[in-house]
């Protein structure tokens, strides 16, 4: 069975930066594209970024374009999200998830960006 652990949310004030990062276990890593959704309480899930099995395409949402930089280590089964120059409004429980036939989740890292 596939399993996600996120590390490395909390809390850092407006204009700084975080590393997320997700270990990746239970599966053949490489057969997965990788992401990270988000989420505030009381809204639905969104999309943040994803990336492919080798790291050669990703995606961002506009929101998080030119800040967040999605990362993958297949040595390592290991996906990054690197976010800089955070807002308050960036403040949410992150998700890791894997996708292929089936889609897995992470439990949550909460991060806080402080105005």
């Amino acid at each position: 069975q596939v399993q996600l652990v996120e590390s490395g949310g909390g809390l850092v004030q407006a204009g700084g930066s975080l590393r997320l990062s997700c270990v990746f276990s239970g599966g053949i890593f490489s057969s997965y594209s990788m992401g990270w959704f988000r989420q505030t309480l009381g809204k639905e899930r969104e999309f943040v970024a994803a990336i492919n099995w080798d790291g050669g395409r990703t995606d961002y949402a506009d929101a998080v374009k030119g800040r967040f930089t999605i990362a993958r280590d297949n040595a390592w089964n290991t996906v990054y999200l690197q976010m800089n120059s955070l807002k308050p409004e960036d403040t949410a429980v992150y998700y890791c998830y894997a996708v292929s036939r089936a889609i897995y989740w992470g439990q949550g890292t909460q991060v806080t960006v402080s105005s």
